[in-house]
């Protein structure tokens, strides 16, 4: 297939999933408490034996957020399409293989990396069967993605808070076709630095598929949960303003404990980071490195580590436009982020024009097509 525009960085949520999925698949001891659609004040919504919330189902974005008309200019535009009238329908556009291809010709885009529902394991609060829940995911994106594997690239989610079940789960995807994995990101998680992570890397290493970090929060969320009134919304102006920039502690951390200094076949993606703090982030490594941490065991300057193993994802970034060459134009993939609020998705065209329209046509062609493609084999 010939490919013009790769979006590497969308999402199937699971608001937007058939709703007897878990329960229908899962094992008879977990069938009760796998998330299950029922009816409530606003519609059919995700729930689970805890009485968590999902979200609603077909409802805005990976938190299933009710539609509300005016209050986001991205949902509006996004709405405008049917995408959420036909979703009440039964006609989830997301993961029907055959609107989602519609959706993608409406974009320009001829193939999609998809990040997929790590964010439930924390409201699921059932580490047994989350791990439970991301398998019957996973086995459904295998299916899912056979419907066209030159367009739908699905990543896979590693079991949370479980290093073994995520290293054999690795180990079982592999060899099910699917292009990459991705590990959730977390406060409440061992850093990245910690050595408890080393059986991961060594698998992820040895299966050569891509390792994918979405971002996380820049306010732990029982912080952002407790806050009331004005204070809630400076503490989510706080999230939406600082998420991207908190991926460097992620970065830092690989390349500091000298993970792909041992392991080069080990390949990350930073989703949705964006990329305009990428260069000083680089820098200040860099610096530090010379200065005085020369004893981490690395043959190369950390700027270096990223331009050989590293990409970093954005659908709107005109900062990182400007600098491009500080961190490297190879390193560089854009994404739609489709179907969230915080993407481009159906006005890709536009924003790209917009962000890459001083750079030459090489680079615009890299960012948006080549380095993806490259990255999972396409081309």
């Amino acid at each position: 297939m010939a490919y013009s525009r790769i979006s590497a960085d969308c999402h199937i949520d699971l608001p937007m999933l058939p709703p007897d999925m878990f329960v229908s698949n899962a094992s008879a001891a977990l069938k009760d408490r796998m998330p299950y659609v029922t009816d409530g004040p606003d519609g059919p919504y995700w729930t689970c034996k805890n009485g968590g919330s999902f979200g609603l189902l077909n409802g805005v974005g990976p938190a299933g957020q009710k539609l509300v008309p005016g209050q986001n200019y991205r949902v509006d535009k996004m709405a405008a399409t049917g995408l959420y009238e036909d979703g009440a329908k039964g006609r989830r556009h997301p993961t029907n293989p055959e609107l989602r291809k519609k959706d993608m010709e409406l974009d320009g885009v001829d193939a999609e990396v998809i990040f997929g529902i790590l964010g439930a394991a924390t409201r699921l609060n059932d580490p047994v069967a989350a791990n439970e829940m991301f398998r019957i995911y996973n086995d459904w994106l295998v299916d899912f993605c056979r419907h066209d594997n030159d367009r739908f690239i699905g990543l896979a989610c590693l079991p949370y808070g479980d290093i073994d079940g995520a290293v054999q789960e690795i180990k079982r995807v592999a060899k099910l076709g699917l292009r990459g994995v991705e590990l959730s990101c977390s406060w409440d998680m061992e850093p990245m630095w910690h050595p408890v992570w080393e059986p991961l890397w060594k698998t992820i290493h040895e299966v050569n598929l891509p390792l994918h970090f979405h971002t996380f929060p820049a306010v732990p969320p029982s912080q952002l949960d407790t806050a009331t009134g004005p204070s809630r919304r400076a503490a989510f102006f706080t999230v939406v303003s600082g998420f991207q920039m908190n991926l460097v502690n992620i970065l830092a951390a690989v390349i500091g404990a000298a993970v792909l200094e041992r392991y080069p076949n080990l390949r990350i993606s930073f989703g949705e980071s964006g990329c305009g703090w990428i260069p000083y982030a680089l820098d200040r490594m860099d610096f530090e490195w010379e200065d005085r941490f020369r004893d981490l065991g690395l043959t190369m300057k950390p700027s270096d580590y990223w331009r050989r193993q590293c990409k970093a994802t954005f659908q709107l970034d005109p900062i990182g436009a400007k600098v491009v060459d500080d961190m490297g134009v190879e390193t560089l993939m854009w994404g739609s982020d489709y179907p969230h609020a915080d993407g481009v998705w159906p006005e890709s065209s536009k924003y790209i024009e917009e962000q890459f329209g001083h750079l030459p046509k090489d680079y615009v062609r890299k960012i948006t097509c080549e380095n993806a493609g490259k990255f999972y084999g396409l081309i």
